[in-house]
Order: C-alpha cells, then sequence, then structure tokens
C-alpha cells in the first residue's frame, strides 16, 4: 500500500490551478496513493486521473481576484465556508498524509486561510508521524499589491513556521522566486525548481490547418478577447480567407456566451465553441493562436509550438500574465499584444504578422510533473516521519 499524499488545490478565476494540480496528481500517484481537496467547480467533460482520489468542497470563487463568492446556489458563503473548514479536517484526520502539498498558500489565496491554517496547525501538531508540509508554486508571482512587501514578509513566516519546502513549477532559464518573491527575511526553507508542467509533449503536424484559433482558458475572464476577436475578423477575413475557430472556455458566464453568439450569428467565417477538452490538440493543428498567457495556455503553446499571439489578463495589480508574456516573447517564443492595445485595427495587424512568425524551438524543461512527483517522493523517503509512516502502509498491505 502506498503512503498517502493529501493535496490542496482552490481555483477562483480560471482553470490553470486545476488543470496544473490534476497533472501533477496523476504523477503523484506513481508513488503515493493522492487524495485532491478540490476547492472549485469542476468542468463537464475534464478528464480527471482515474487513479486519483478527489473530495470535492463546496465550491468559492473571486470576482476579478478580489470578493469572494459560492460558485453553488445551494451554499450562501457563510455556510459555504463553514462546510469547507469541517470537509478539509475531515479529509485530513481519515487519509492521515504522509504528504501534505498545497498549492499556492501562503503566496496566495489569502482569502483561504480559515480553512489552510487550521489544517496546517493540525499537520504541526499531529504527533509523531508529522507529514511533510510542502508548497506548490506556479513559475511567477503576482508582485504588484499595494501591501506587497507586508505579503511577501507574510508568506515567508508561514512559511517558516508551517512548511518543509517550496517547489517551484518553473525553469530558472524562466524565472527565479526570488524576482517576484522578496521579504525581507527570508523564508528558510529549501526551494526545489520541478520545470514547468505541461501535458506531454506531441509532435507537430508536418501541416497545419489554415484557420485562427482563438481561446480564453476557463472563459471568466475572456469575454473581452473573444468579442474583440469577432471584430477583427471582419477585417482578415476579407483578405486571409481564414476562417475563426473560438473556444469560449466552461467558466465563461452565460450572458456573455449568449452576446458571443449573437455576435457571430449568420458568420460562415466564425466557428463558436463552448469548450473543448484538450486545449493543445487545437493548438497542434491551427494555424496561428490568440489567447491571454496564464500558466497552462502558455505551455499549451510551448508544446503545441504554434505561432502565438497573446494578450496578458492585466487588471489592476493581476501583472503575472504580462510578466510571464514578456518573458517568453523576449525568448521569440510568442508575440505579445498589450491590452490596451485590444481593438479590431490593431488586433487584425497583430494576427496577421503572427500567422508569419515561426516561434523559436523552446529549451525549457516542460517535464514538470513527473520531476515533481520524483522529487517530493525523495523528499518523502528522506524524511523519517514520512518514513515511518510509508512503512507502516506497507506493513498493512
Amino acid at each position: 500500500m502506498k503512503p498517502a499524499l493529501l493535496l490542496y488545490c482552490q481555483h477562483s478565476v480560471g482553470i490553470g490551478h486545476l488543470m496544473r494540480s490534476l497533472l501533477l496528481a496523476s504523477k503523484l500517484a506513481q508513488h503515493f496513493r493522492v487524495v485532491l481537496l478540490n476547492g472549485g467547480p469542476i468542468p463537464t467533460g475534464l478528464d480527471v486521473p482515474r487513479n486519483v482520489e478527489i473530495v470535492d468542497l463546496p465550491p468559492l470563487g473571486t470576482l476579478d481576484g478580489h470578493e469572494l463568492v459560492s460558485r453553488d446556489a445551494n451554499f450562501d458563503l457563510d455556510r459555504a465556508k463553514s462546510q469547507r473548514k469541517h470537509l478539509v479536517m475531515q479529509v485530513y484526520r481519515r487519509v492521515a498524509p504522509a504528504v501534505l502539498l498545497i498549492e499556492l498558500f501562503p503566496f496566495g489565496r489569502k482569502k483561504f486561510a480559515f480553512e489552510l491554517l487550521p489544517l496546517l496547525k493540525a499537520a504541526r501538531r499531529t504527533p509523531g508521524t508529522r507529514p511533510l508540509v510542502l508548497c506548490s508554486l506556479r513559475d511567477i508571482l503576482v508582485a504588484a499589491r499595494p501591501d506587497q512587501q507586508h505579503h511577501d514578509d507574510r508568506a515567508a513566516w508561514l512559511c517558516r513556521r508551517y512548511f518543509d519546502a517550496i517547489l517551484v513549477h518553473s525553469d530558472p532559464a524562466l524565472a527565479r522566486l526570488e524576482e517576484s518573491f522578496k521579504p525581507r527575511r527570508p523564508a528558510g526553507i529549501p526551494v526545489h525548481y520541478t520545470g514547468l508542467v505541461a501535458r506531454e509533449r506531441a509532435t507537430a503536424p508536418s501541416v497545419r490547418s489554415s484557420h485562427l484559433l482563438v481561446s480564453a482558458g476557463g472563459g471568466l475572464v475572456g469575454f473581452p478577447l473573444l468579442r474583440a476577436a469577432i471584430d477583427a475578423q471582419r477585417l482578415l477575413w476579407p483578405a486571409s480567407g481564414r476562417r475563426m475557430r473560438l473556444i469560449a472556455g466552461p467558466f465563461l458566464p452565460e450572458p456573455a456566451w449568449q452576446a458571443l453568439c449573437e455576435q457571430a450569428a449568420g458568420r460562415e467565417d466564425i466557428d463558436l465553441v463552448r469548450s473543448v477538452p484538450d486545449l493543445s490538440a487545437e493548438m497542434r493543428v491551427a494555424a496561428a493562436s490568440l489567447s491571454q498567457c496564464g500558466y497552462n495556455t502558455a505551455m499549451d503553446i510551448l508544446c503545441a509550438r504554434v505561432p502565438a499571439l497573446v494578450v496578458p489578463y492585466a487588471q489592476e495589480r493581476e501583472d503575472e500574465q504580462r510578466n510571464r508574456a514578456g518573458r517568453l516573447e523576449a525568448m521569440g517564443l510568442l508575440r505579445v499584444l498589450q491590452p490596451d492595445r485590444l481593438h479590431d485595427v490593431e488586433l487584425a495587424d497583430a494576427l496577421t504578422h503572427t500567422l508569419a512568425f515561426a516561434p523559436n524551438e523552446s529549451a525549457l524543461a516542460l517535464d514538470g510533473a513527473q520531476r515533481c512527483a520524483d522529487a517530493v517522493a525523495r523528499l518523502a523517503q528522506s524524511r523519517p516521519a514520512a518514513r515511518a509512516a510509508a512503512e507502516q502502509a506497507h506493513g498493512m498491505a
């Protein structure tokens, strides 16, 4: 019997955190009995690993990254928080994990401290076989908060108090943690770079289709991009004759979806789709891609090796996507259009140039899921408490 690993993931605006956590969970299951605490809605048709137990918490999310809201009409916010806190602790006691892996917190997800701090305190106080506590962190953090220094100092303090190591899902050639995390006192725990967490890389087709692909990730904040793309297509279609395939995303609000349907009605040059199971597969056959620049979308672009134009999501203090896009553009891997230039004429011109763009071959490590799983297994084996739990589990087999 494998030792248990409890993975906590909360996706609040997009779907990238969930997709990355599912990829990690599928590889971690080679070494552990993985239980995933999922804090947001799972889109219909999403491929969930069969070797991973999913425990769905009453789904919560945020409006534009700020106000916390319930994503289930059966729960108001207070009831959802109470139920979640109880369920998180119930699952922790049932699973008795050798490893506790928490996605993003304490570098983000401050609004979910109500359930995460009790979990971390329980892990710290577990007698005899305290679990190995790790943070799963994306490549680049938001670093433009009004209280950024206080935020970083608090995160470092929580790391020192509750965590054993940080797993950064980045290639250091792209981004290092200290570039977007600058506490006055270091976190004081090991940092391990796993490489970027991407889907399995497939061979690019020798001949691509002629259509333009437009996607908006989960879709919750993708409406302005999708609407602008349809407007730009009125200029592109007469000159290029290329159809445009738009994938709205499962979380695009229904009123926005209806508005797009009305905008595209009767257009032979527009193919409008609600969602697809594999965006990377769509990118591999497209002539060019237009999207935002979230972590997972960026990984799909790199794996598909598609000529890509990105318009980073950059509302208020959200600078993560702009930062990632700029670094990838500097490597010659994609092209960037800033959000304040998202107008039909400029977008049509940028897409025309993207069609002629040949991206460089990426040298970035894209096998981060497997590297992460192997690293966690090594860390668990080297920790006496975790090793004792593993031996006890094997003795029960």
